[in-house]
């Protein structure tokens, strides 16, 4: 109990008192993104011609000192808008993430609210504004939408930083609702189950552009009125250093059914290697991204989850500081399909 006191203390009377004190006025500051795309591709049931995409806001507000509010916004066109009774709206409105964090220091931080899962590097690191990735599009593991990876979390989290003989070493455990009703969407109104979902993640920079970590995942799903235990256990290595870039990242999904002592484990990784050159004062980025997902027949959880081997090839150009055009070539095999080709054509900037 003393130590729930304690931790009620650090994280509501303390930047409530720095508040009343007066040392800070709340404030507000608001970042947009936004993207356009054309596309044309030969899969079947694949959205085709123009596209507006996400208009994505990032809100920051300092309410004290070392207390701050973060929220991130989007606003996705519907496919169905104007249809129904009442009709559709033509854009469907989500809050992405929603965090009050309290830093007591760079080590010590806690936090709540609605997150990105820190299951991977990509998903902490590039968010709903297209502009801030390489790529068009995000790997399939990780993609908005999609179940091999739960993409949000909604609960409480504590993490910290420091740097130890020239590495900067990091850490985030999380504790709140797992996977809803819809595998591929957080607990946002509580947990279907009442087993809450854990989640730890280390990282290390042992140089400035390299950057390694692992992390682990764990649930209980009810699916279709069955529960299966869930462990996903994630790595990744990556390379920034301004001009080349090499993202490499690993999970497994492993689930159990309930009664059985089987695990059925489903890896997914991706590969992405781009370099900018030195031409048009640096604009020029090609990249490629290989990317696989195997899903096991066997596993229940999964029976609506397709496995998939992917290729992406593309050319980035950045003709401002604020704003890229890019142009990609994919080629996709979902696992009893035919292989599906496309093109892509993408604007995206930051406001």
């Amino acid at each position: 109990m003393r130590h729930l006191r304690n931790a009620l203390f650090i994280l509501f009377i303390l930047p409530m008192t720095a508040l009343a004190e007066g040392e800070v006025s709340p404030g507000l500051d608001i970042i947009g993104f936004f993207d356009f795309t054309f596309s044309d591709t030969d899969t079947a049931g694949a959205t085709k011609g123009f596209n507006e995409g996400q208009l994505a806001l990032h809100f920051t507000s300092r309410l004290a000192p070392q207390l701050t509010f973060f929220a991130e916004t989007t606003f996705t066109a519907r496919a169905d808008a104007g249809t129904g009774n009442p009709s559709a709206p033509g854009f469907n409105p989500e809050v992405e993430r929603a965090i009050l964090r309290y830093a007591v220091s760079d080590q010590l931080k806690f936090s709540f609210g609605r997150y990105h899962t820190p299951i991977n590097w990509w998903n902490t690191t590039y968010h709903h504004g297209l502009w801030l990735q390489t790529t068009i599009t995000r790997p399939e593991m990780i993609k908005f939408g999609g179940k091999v990876l739960p993409v949000h979390f909604v609960g409480a989290s504590i993490e910290g930083m420091r740097t130890l003989q020239g590495w900067e070493i990091g850490y985030q455990a999380g504790l709140g609702n797992g996977r809803g009703n819809q595998i591929g969407r957080a607990g946002d109104a509580g947990d279907i189950n009442n087993h809450r979902a854990v989640t730890m993640n280390l990282y290390a920079k042992p140089l400035p552009a390299l950057s390694v970590g692992l992390s682990a995942y764990r649930d209980q799903l009810l699916v279709s009125s069955s529960e299966f235990k869930e462990l996903i256990t994630a790595g990744y290595l990556i390379w920034e250093d301004g001009q080349a870039e090499f993202i490499s990242e690993y999970a497994n999904i492993a689930h159990r059914a309930s009664g059985s002592s089987n695990y059925m484990n489903q890896p997914a990784y991706y590969l992405q290697a781009a370099y900018r050159l030195p031409w048009w004062n640096e604009g020029l980025k090609p990249y490629y991204r290989y990317e696989y997902v195997q899903i096991s027949s066997d596993d229940a959880a999964f029976s609506n989850v397709p496995g998939l081997k992917g290729h992406t090839a593309g050319l980035r150009y950045d003709f401002s500081d604020l704003a890229a055009i890019k142009t990609e070539l994919r080629r996709q095999q979902i696992t009893g399909k035919s292989a599906g080709n496309g093109g892509f054509i993408q604007i995206s900037f930051t406001f």
